[in-house]
């Protein structure tokens, strides 16, 4: 039998009216492992739920505080996608041109049809690069977008999908790039962070890095196959995604590494609090405007959360379900009861989610590594969220 664990003292504040997820929160603690974690709600832009508890660091010896940042891995997806879709209302970008009108070296290995659209509903075939690259290179913007460039589809392009775990922040932001002149990290901070006062980063500056929590990575690295060139294609796909370059995941300890945290990885690397997610998604949960900021017109977020991809996934090997750079909500991990819901989960548990049915939007981060599919601390978050309703 295993005894539940302590529960450290819970800070911050929540609405007496979701008193479950306070109770939720508490039990993730007591019940599954939880070191160091923030969750908020915000319904009809206005916060409801905004509590921390634990430790940043393995030692447990630092309180997490309110303004406690901590890396979300492939939430970061969700914010490079606004980035990506900006620019497309304003024409910058276009969802069904060839990437390689912007990009002309992209156009090799057979890829001079793929679009934006594509990559954005992970059908574009890149999900990794198959040359062997040095490890920390995905610190290295140049080298890994001219790897991309150079690499051949793995399956021919729209016909199926797969998750593009660690590409589809450098395929993205490449174009956005291209297209805006700056980097998707200045840009969050410009367009997005800074107007809604969210406290979200894509390259976060040393000034920032002392008030990031420690990640407790548990999950095991296999070792590296003598020549990964030589697996066949369904075990090269898996190996490439997540372990080429060595570290593109964040594992192997670079995820707590200051170069880690300065570069710009814009599927895997962003830094966040639990409100700043919370605060980003509740303009789309508005339709896209908030506060008098306006992030997105009505119609991009319509047409970015309608179903692009749905089913089994060449490279998770399960199901899963995507619209235009977004995660839809699905029957094997929900996002809530209702359809309309959609967001981004990250690595070990992180999530962040809007719900335009009921005006509510969600962010929850841990710097402990749990389950990446099915996580029970963040489903126990929003069945007591909906509970509360």
């Amino acid at each position: 039998m295993t005894l539940p664990l302590a529960v450290p003292p819970i800070e911050g504040s929540c609405d007496p009216r979701f008193a479950r997820v306070r109770e939720a929160f508490a039990g993730n603690f007591a019940e599954h492992g939880e070191v160091g974690a923030a969750v908020a709600v915000a319904v009809d832009g206005r916060t409801v739920v905004d509590l921390w508890a634990g430790h940043v660091d393995a030692a447990r010896r630092t309180p997490w505080q309110g303004d406690t940042l901590v890396n979300v891995f492939s939430v970061t997806k969700a914010r490079t996608t606004i980035c990506a879709l900006r620019l497309v209302e304003r024409g910058a970008l276009d969802l069904d041109a060839p990437v390689a009108r912007l990009w002309p070296e992209f156009a090799a290995a057979g890829k001079s049809a793929i679009t934006l659209r594509q990559i954005l509903a992970h059908r574009a075939g890149l999900p990794a690069v198959r040359a062997p690259l040095r490890e920390g290179a995905m610190l290295d913007w140049t080298a890994m977008t001219a790897a991309l460039a150079g690499q051949e589809p793995w399956w021919s392009p729209g016909e199926r999908h797969g998750y593009h775990v660690t590409t589809f922040g450098f395929l993205a932001g490449e174009l956005i790039r291209r297209a805006s002149g700056v980097s998707v990290g200045a840009l969050l901070r410009d367009e997005v962070a800074r107007p809604l006062g969210a406290d979200v980063h894509i390259g976060l500056p040393p000034t920032q890095h002392g008030r990031v929590a420690e990640f407790l990575w548990t999950a095991n690295v296999p070792p590296a196959p003598p020549d990964p060139a030589s697996l066949p294609g369904d075990l090269a796909l898996q190996w490439n995604t997540y372990f080429n370059p060595p570290g593109i995941s964040g594992s192997g300890g670079w995820v707590n590494r200051a170069d880690w945290r300065l570069g710009e990885v814009p599927s895997t690397n962003g830094h966040a609090t639990a409100r700043g997610i919370a605060r980003v998604f509740a303009a789309l949960a508005a339709h896209g405007s908030i506060d008098g900021v306006r992030m997105l017109a009505p119609e991009t977020i319509a047409a970015a959360t309608v179903e692009h991809s749905c089913g089994d996934d060449l490279v998770l090997n399960r199901p899963s379900r995507f619209g235009l750079g977004f995660q839809l909500t699905q029957p094997e991990r929900p996002l809530g009861p209702n359809a309309h819901a959609f967001g981004h989960f990250g690595s070990g548990g992180a999530l962040g989610f809007c719900d335009p049915d009921v005006r509510l939007s969600f962010g929850y981060v841990m710097n402990h590594m749990g389950p990446r599919w099915q996580n029970p601390r963040n489903a126990a978050l929003i069945e007591a969220l909906y509970a509360s309703l």
